[in-house]
């Protein structure tokens, strides 16, 4: 089947970005440009299920990602989480998105942190049935998972060719290796300390405009 035959390939990056920040921005690139996405979708995530809860409000985190990806076709913002009651599970966002794209091959994106935990996410053998996983590893970095989870990787490997599937393969790609954190941009605009070339400058911008994180959120 040539490529012009076949269903684009989308994928999918959830997120608190609190605030968003080049690492996530570079990272999405490289899968984007590893893998030939059509396009891919950032997804703030209204209430994480694994962290804290964001100090930025939803739709301040929401217009600091468009403000961030303006300038790229590839990069979409996604906010069907947002408007979704209760905890931000990544199946239910899958199975939202395969409603309206239901041959498209979708491939969710995800540190090797988050991987390793994956054993632990609400439902998350469904994943792999509903879309392909995108393991992000830095340079050199060793991807040690549990005895279960490591099983299941195997099994699951992508080779040459599963591009076109719909889901159910995983891949490890390697992305650009940038340190940067956004509770580490948070502390240094706490401390009002200068985040230039963190994150993008209309980000900054916005941040200053709207007053956004400058006082350092009491410990509940």
């Amino acid at each position: 089947m040539g490529k012009s035959e076949t269903k684009a390939a989308v994928g999918i990056l959830g997120g608190t970005f609190d605030p968003v920040h080049f690492g996530h921005l570079r990272t999405a690139l490289d899968v984007v440009e590893a893998l030939d996405l059509e396009h891919l979708r950032l997804i703030p995530c209204a209430l994480p299920p694994h962290r804290v809860e964001p100090v930025a409000s939803p739709q301040e985190r929401r217009l600091m990602l468009e403000l961030a990806i303006k300038n790229h076709p590839k990069l979409v913002v996604d906010d069907r989480e947002l408007d979704r009651e209760g905890p931000s599970y990544t199946v239910d966002t899958l199975l939202s998105l395969r409603e309206e794209l239901p041959d498209n091959p979708l491939f969710v994106l995800m540190g090797t942190d988050a991987f390793r935990s994956l054993n632990s996410w609400s439902r998350w053998q469904q994943i792999i049935e509903l879309a392909h996983i995108v393991v992000m590893q830095r340079p050199e970095e060793q991807l040690e998972m549990p005895g279960e989870l490591a099983e299941w990787y195997h099994a699951h490997q992508a080779v040459p060719g599963d591009e076109a599937l719909a889901a159910g393969k995983i891949w490890s790609i390697p992305v650009t290796q940038l340190s940067i954190s956004a509770t580490g941009i948070r502390e240094k605009l706490y401390e009002n300390r200068d985040v230039r070339y963190l994150l993008p400058d209309a980000v900054i911008t916005l941040i200053e405009q709207m007053g956004l994180y400058q006082i350092r959120p009491q410990a509940s």
